[in-house]
């Protein structure tokens, strides 16, 4: 691709009458094909580092629930699986539908299909293993790159909802 987009500006540029006007306008093309790929590389960097395992913290009581690892699958979307809890670590997901019914909550995938739309990370699912309910999903890092703001939604655009803050387990 942007072996392509040199040869279109070499080709445009041998069009202009002067040297000069030449060099300058290589200059700017190249100062643009730099910026384009920084804002796209700094995009992917976002949502790479929200990879790794994430502490959940309780919204009633603010103690640690579990440890989720998020990762990125070869079919190029996020996934999210519980990989340790803090209570009850024999606990069955009772009210959950489908081939989750009465699974082990370890070991359960809860957050599934997300991709990444300018380093944030959505347009997937959220498993809620206490009640059983699947919401809309969308995750993104926060600016110290320690916290993740997790929001589970009932509706497509993130109106109806709750946010989440996971923190990265070390």
């Amino acid at each position: 691709f942007c072996t392509y987009i040199l040869y279109l500006c070499k080709k445009t540029i041998s069009l202009l009458p002067n040297l000069q006007t030449r060099k300058q306008e290589m200059k700017k093309t190249l100062f643009t094909i730099m910026l384009f790929m920084s804002i796209v590389l700094s995009g992917y960097a976002q949502a790479n580092k929200i990879i790794g395992k994430w502490k959940t913290i309780d919204d009633k009581d603010g103690s640690a629930k579990s440890i989720v690892e998020i990762f990125k699958a070869t079919n190029g979307k996020y996934y999210g699986k519980i990989v340790k809890l803090f209570k009850e670590q024999d606990r069955k997901c009772t009210d959950c539908q489908g081939s989750n019914k009465d699974k082990p909550i370890l070991g359960m995938m809860i957050v599934e299909n997300l991709v990444d739309k300018d380093g944030k990370l959505a347009e997937g699912t959220i498993l809620d293993p206490k009640n059983g309910k699947v919401y809309n999903c969308s995750i993104n890092i926060d600016g110290n790159d320690d916290k993740l703001n997790v929001r589970g939604s009932l509706d497509r655009f993130g109106m109806v909802g709750r946010n989440q803050t996971w923190i990265r387990f070390k």
